[in-house]
C-alpha cells in the first residue's frame, strides 16, 4: 500500500458507514454518526499533517487550500452534531449535508489531488508518508475518541 492507496481506502470505509446509517434504526444511527466522524477526525488529521505538506507545489496549492476549506466545513458539521441534542429527523437530514460534503472532497481528491501527487511523489516517499499516517492514526485512535479534537478546530482551516 501507499499513502493514496490508504486514504482511498479510508473514504470507502466513509462511504460504507454513510450507506449503514441510511439503513439504521433510529437507535443505531447516534452510534454510526459517532463512527463516521471518528473515521473522518482522523483522516482529516493524517491528510493535513502529512500527505498534504508533502503534496506541496504551485501545481496543487489551490487544490490543497480548497480540500482544507472542505476539512473546516465538515469539522463544523460534525462539531455542531456532538455539541447539539437533535431529534433522529435533524441527525439523519444533517448527516445528508454532510455526506454530500463529503463525497464532493471525495471526487476532488481522488480526481484531482491523488493524480497530481502521484506524479510529484515517487512510490518510497509514498510509502514513508503511509507509515507516519499509520502511527499518527494509531496515536489518535489510542487516544479514544479523536472526534473530540474537533471542536478546537472549527475556526480557520489548518495550515497546508
Amino acid at each position: 500500500m501507499s499513502a493514496i492507496d490508504m486514504l482511498e481506502a479510508q473514504h470507502r470505509e466513509v462511504e460504507q458507514l454513510f450507506a449503514v446509517f441510511e439503513e439504521a434504526s433510529p437507535r443505531e444511527k447516534q452510534h454510526i454518526f459517532l463512527q463516521i466522524a471518528d473515521k473522518l477526525a482522523v483522516h482529516s488529521t493524517i491528510e493535513e499533517r502529512h500527505f498534504y505538506p508533502a503534496c506541496r507545489s504551485d501545481e496543487t496549492e489551490d487544490l490543497l487550500a480548497e480540500s482544507a476549506e472542505d476539512h473546516l466545513n465538515v469539522e463544523r458539521l460534525i462539531s455542531d452534531l456532538l455539541e447539539e441534542d437533535v431529534d433522529e429527523e435533524t441527525l439523519t437530514a444533517r448527516m445528508k449535508v454532510l455526506q454530500a460534503q463529503v463525497q464532493r472532497h471525495v471526487v476532488a481528491e481522488e480526481g484531482e489531488l491523488f493524480p497530481r501527487a502521484k506524479k510529484l511523489l515517487d512510490a518510497t516517499t509514498l510509502e514513508a508518508l503511509e507509515r507516519k499516517m499509520i502511527a499518527t492514526q494509531e496515536a489518535l485512535l489510542e487516544e479514544g475518541q479523536p472526534r473530540d479534537h474537533l471542536a478546537g478546530e472549527t475556526g480557520a482551516p489548518g495550515p497546508i
